[in-house]
């Protein structure tokens, strides 16, 4: 509804059914707008009903609305009075079945008729005068009431009759008084007929009259004082002053006599004075001590001051007003200490009360709970309940703060401080102290051993907590002491037994803890025991003796022979795992020129040597374990220094080869080398890598080469005399060790590889001819194995032209043909690659190219500049494609564009500081764009996801602000919208002539179709001069696209 508030009029005297005007002089109707956003926003103009309904909240017994229409009308279902009620209001709420407007409210003035008539207290009044009142004096005061307002209510008073000259009134305040010139005679009597009018115009005027009966009496000093109203109305306040003047009650005697006053009744608590010694001679009622009273009526005589009678009386009716000048107080008697259970939400706590002494809003007392609000709430009568579960165990007591505050505009309040005790329920389990213990135990602990003391505690106030072992085999092995927790060995425990076992180094189990008596279940913990090796076995040599030969001119780091020994402690274990050193006690002078490498055992030179031939060194070797405590054994290795002439002399220190095609087969002779030494046999040995003949030193290929996988080989290779190998000896030299270098030749071995089986591509509507589309294959070979020849096999055309060329030697496809309202057609073809330029291996992959537009993508809105997204464009192509691939699998994701951020009403704004990245996506199962929509919702839901990971490529603050339509699609909705005009007149002018010529309905059928044909037409020219610019039509076998769907208003 438009507005959030309407202001109506309506007279008292309107009959039921009268319509609620807009203005108080009652000329236009008060009009209600509803409103349907729902529907205006495919409308033109606002003439629709939308068919909503509206409901009040209040006075439905005397209002009504009419239930149809934009503009609906209030009307009265019963009379209204405005002497009961002025005003009206209340609210309204208009509603579609779905969704409900705000409220509204209405608010309506019952203007005043003149329905009252003025109206005297009595029929007729009888008064008593004397011939000594003089002209002006008062005869009667007389009143007349109309409830009306304004002039209807304003009452004037005329004597009719009967004063013959005598008396006059005044017309405003109704005073009869003795008139000017006038003396009154002894033993006459009027009947005055006085009328009360109001001052409605005439036509609407209302009066009443009544009788006043007026007797003439002779002076009489006898006649009591008269006060000048019988009856007073009077309102002060409680905090009042002490002697402040309430009222002046000075009556008038017609002798003139003193007149005194004294109070007659209701005041027995003296609170107001007319004493003899204040002013009692004025008739001033004052105000002596403090006031407390709400509400007292007195009585006040008056009589002349000689002679005490006859009196006269008047009542003073006086009603105290409230000062809120008392706190709220809280009663002492109720309990100020409370208990609540805890876990339980709307628990009653206790109640309080509060009382306060003065009256009306000033005497409403209000709680409130001042410190602990979320955890307690308080009733309006002072009841205390929980707000939600308290837990003893976080906290078990609460100095809970309430407030108890009056109704006044500026209350006063009170607070009292409650103790609130939580009691405990069982619910909590017993905590071990860890979730998770670990503990070393030595083998072999003897049995009874306490090994672990567990502990846990149980938070609740009453519990008592014992232990056990929930696994069952664990109870086999230890033992718990249900009271103390101690963990005992209950077996001896022995390291590698446990290991043949399958149990391992270490045994896990399950421990309880259980409140006896208690309703929780046990707390529970892990306990790991691990077993430690002992250290049982010594390392073992395999040999007692070793042996081994060097050159006299060995290098430093030369390996002369390995020694090794084994631990029988289990494997992994640090008991297990043996190391070695030389023994430097023993061999001093030998463990200065050779040394043993502490993992391997592999006897090295410590030096470059210079020892004269013949000489045997005796190295003293130790192998030593990691164990507790480490254990150790020892060996002996003799290292003779062999005579130069058996060791062997390359002729070359380096051999290199021609090179070997990758293809040669297993067998084929590579290369020879040659080594000689005096009188020696010689065999030849390569340390790594080809086969090699021994004898000959002809090195042969052992195993299939391949080109991709390995280029070239460096092979090391050893000569040694027969004799020193048959000792299973080796005497690694200067001389007699050599390197070869092998080179492989590339051969055409592989045919090309695709990367995929499939290729998917996408070109819009508007691409220009020979634009790239795709990039196609690789191949493993190298060089001209590895130059590719492309070519496509399209099927044919009716057209009889390729819609697709490829280059040949790059294999980019580009366009060939325009594509031009073909959107949701698609080309699937082959491409074949040929390797050696088209000479060698061939391989083929297909190819499928979607036709898209802008109604098919979205825009990716980011924050850095589109140099950063276009240098990162394949990594945040490939995170949008995995979403997408989550919903479609094996959907491509293609990039359309990337440029600045465009802005404003027509994106007419252009913003480099920021980025568009323009995207969509085709389904590899229909091989058509996935639609706009589907595509929106795939990113847009996943969009933290993304920013995620896009941020090691966008940086810090780099992140997709929003996914949007392309700028297009909002051009196409508008040229849409007014295309529909057109159809909403022709309708309009068919109901039209229907209406008003019935034999002319098979005619505007006719033309109504002809219209709706050039509409159509219309509508589509608009819509394609919305889209990018274009040139071929589409084939005749191209399927059409329901560009209207697509849009979302298929109503079109």
């Amino acid at each position: 509804m438009p507005f959030a508030s309407y202001q109506g009029y309506v007279s008292e005297s309107s009959p039921v059914g009268t319509t609620i005007s807009a203005s108080s002089n009652l000329t236009a109707p008060l009009g209600i707008i509803a409103l349907d956003n729902d529907i205006e926003e495919v409308g033109i103009q606002k003439t629709k009903d939308p068919m909503v309904k509206i409901t009040l909240d209040d006075y439905t017994t005397i209002f009504s609305l009419t239930p149809t229409g934009i503009i609906r009308y209030l009307r009265i279902l019963k009379p209204v009075d405005r002497e009961q009620q002025m005003t009206y209001t209340f609210t309204m709420m208009a509603s579609d079945g779905v969704q409900q407007s705000s409220p509204v409210t209405v608010n309506i003035l019952v203007i005043d008729a003149n329905d009252n008539t003025p109206t005297f207290a009595q029929v007729s009044y009888s008064v008593e005068v004397f011939t000594d009142m003089q002209p002006g004096e008062t005869v009667l005061q007389l009143t007349a009431v109309d409830a009306d307002e304004g002039l209807n209510g304003l009452v004037t008073y005329e004597i009719l009759a009967g004063a013959q000259g005598d008396f006059v009134i005044n017309n405003r305040s109704g005073r009869i008084t003795v008139a000017p010139g006038v003396t009154l005679t002894v033993g006459r009597s009027y009947a005055l007929t006085v009328k009360a009018s109001d001052n409605a115009p005439d036509t609407q005027r209302r009066s009443s009259i009544t009788t006043v009966y007026i007797e003439v009496l002779p002076p009489n000093n006898q006649s009591p004082p008269r006060f000048p109203l019988l009856t007073y109305n009077l309102e002060i306040s409680e905090a009042m002053r002490i002697g402040a003047i309430l009222l002046n009650l000075q009556a008038t005697d017609r002798e003139n006599d003193p007149i005194t006053y004294r109070i007659v009744s209701g005041d027995s608590l003296k609170v107001f004075n007319l004493s003899e010694t204040i002013n009692n001679t004025t008739g001033l009622l004052q105000l002596p001590v403090a006031i407390f009273l709400q509400f007292s009526s007195i009585q006040i005589s008056s009589y002349p001051k000689q002679d005490r009678s006859p009196t006269s009386t008047a009542t003073v009716n006086i009603v105290v007003t409230d000062v809120n000048d008392n706190d709220p107080k809280f009663e002492v008697i109720l309990s100020s200490n409370f208990t609540v259970k805890e876990e339980q939400a709307n628990l009653f706590v206790g109640q309080v009360r509060a009382t306060d002494p003065d009256a009306g809003a000033n005497g409403q007392v209000f709680y409130r709970i001042v410190n602990h609000p979320d955890l307690f709430l308080i009733s309006a009568n002072g009841s205390i309940y929980t707000r939600q579960p308290l837990d003893r165990e976080l906290r078990n007591e609460y100095n809970l703060v309430i407030e108890a505050s009056d109704g006044a505009v500026d209350p006063r309040r009170t607070t009292l401080t409650l103790l609130v005790q939580v009691l405990d329920i069982d619910d909590n389990s017993p905590v071990f102290s860890q979730q998770d213990y670990v503990v070393n135990v030595p083998e072999n602990t003897p049995v009874g051993t306490v090994v672990l003391k567990l502990s846990a505690v149980d938070a609740d106030v009453f519990s008592n907590v014992t232990y056990r072992i929930k696994t069952e085999s664990a109870r086999q092995l230890f033992s718990l002491n249900a009271i103390t927790g101690e963990l005992a060995v209950l077996q001896t425990l022995d390291f590698e037994g446990l290991a043949a076992m399958g149990m391992g180094a270490s045994y896990t189990f399950q421990v309880e803890a259980v409140d006896q008596g208690g309703l929780m279940p046990p707390g529970q913990a892990t306990v790991t025991i691990r077993i430690t090796d002992m250290n049982d076995f010594s390392p073992i040599f395999t040999q007692e003796l070793y042996k081994g030969l060097v050159a006299p001119n060995a290098d430093k780091g030369t390996v002369i022979t390995t020694v090794f020994a084994e631990d029988q402690d289990p494997p992994g274990t640090p008991a297990s795992l043996v190391r070695y050193r030389v023994d430097l006690e023993k061999s001093p002078y030998s463990g200065s020129i050779f040394d043993v490498e502490e993992e391997t055992g592999r006897v090295i030179t410590k030096v470059n040597l210079n020892e004269d031939p013949s000489i045997t060194f005796k190295l003293f070797v130790i192998a030593f374990d990691n164990g507790e405590p480490v254990k150790t054994n020892s060996t002996l290795v003799e290292i003779t220094v062999l005579q130069p002439s058996l060791i062997p002399i390359f002729t070359q220190e380096e051999y290199r080869f021609p090179a070997v095609k990758e293809l040669s087969p297993v067998g084929t002779a590579v290369g020879t080398i040659l080594a000689a030494a005096m009188n020696q046999t010689i065999f030849y040995s390569i340390v790594g890598g080809n086969e090699l003949d021994s004898s000959t030193g002809v090195i042969s290929i052992a195993k299939p080469l391949d080109y991709e996988n390995i280029t070239s080989y460096v092979l090391r290779v050893q000569a040694d005399s027969l004799g020193v190998v048959m000792s299973n000896l080796r005497v690694p030299s200067k001389s007699n060790t050599a390197k070869v270098f092998i080179d492989i030749l590339d051969e055409n071995d592989h045919p090309p590889v695709f990367s995929r089986k499939l290729y998917i591509g996408g070109v819009t509507e508007d691409t220009k001819i020979f634009s790239s589309v795709l990039k196609i294959a690789t191949d493993k070979d190298t060089g001209n194995f590895s130059a590719m020849a492309y070519r496509l096999i399209i099927p044919p055309t009716a057209e009889g032209q390729d819609s697709f060329v490829i280059e040949a030697y790059t294999g980019i496809i580009k366009s060939a043909i325009m594509f031009r309202n073909m959107r949701r057609s698609y080309f699937k073809f082959e491409v074949i690659a040929t390797d050696d330029y088209g000479e060698g291996f061939s391989s083929s992959a297909e190819v499928v190219v979607s036709v898209v537009n802008a109604l098919d993508m979205q825009v990716v809105v980011s924050t850095v500049p589109p140099t950063l997204v276009e240098e990162n464009k394949e990594e945040l192509i490939r995170i949008l494609e995995r979403h997408v691939q989550d919903q479609i699998p094996g959907a491509k994701v293609i990039v359309e564009s990337i440029g600045p951020r465009r802005h404003g009403d027509g994106f007419e704004l252009e913003d480099y500081s920021k980025s568009d990245l323009m995207v969509y996506a085709i389904d590899p199962l229909t091989n058509r764009a996935i639609s706009r929509q589907e595509l929106f919702k795939f990113l847009d839901g996943n969009v933290l996801e993304i920013n995620k990971e896009f941020q090691p490529y966008l940086g810090e603050g780099g992140r997709i602000l929003e996914i949007r339509s392309p700028d297009v699609v909002a051009s196409v909705k508008k040229a849409a919208q007014a295309v529909g005009y057109t159809e909403g007149a022709l309708l309009a002018l068919a109901i039209i002539i229907i209406l008003c010529c019935i034999p002319a309905i098979l005619i505007v059928m006719v033309t109504y179709k002809q219209l709706v044909r050039q509409a159509e037409c219309a509508k589509t020219a608009r819509i394609q001069m919305a889209l990018p610019p274009g040139g071929k039509a589409a084939p005749a076998a191209a399927p059409t696209a329901n560009l209207y769907e697509e849009l979302g208003d298929s109503s079109m």
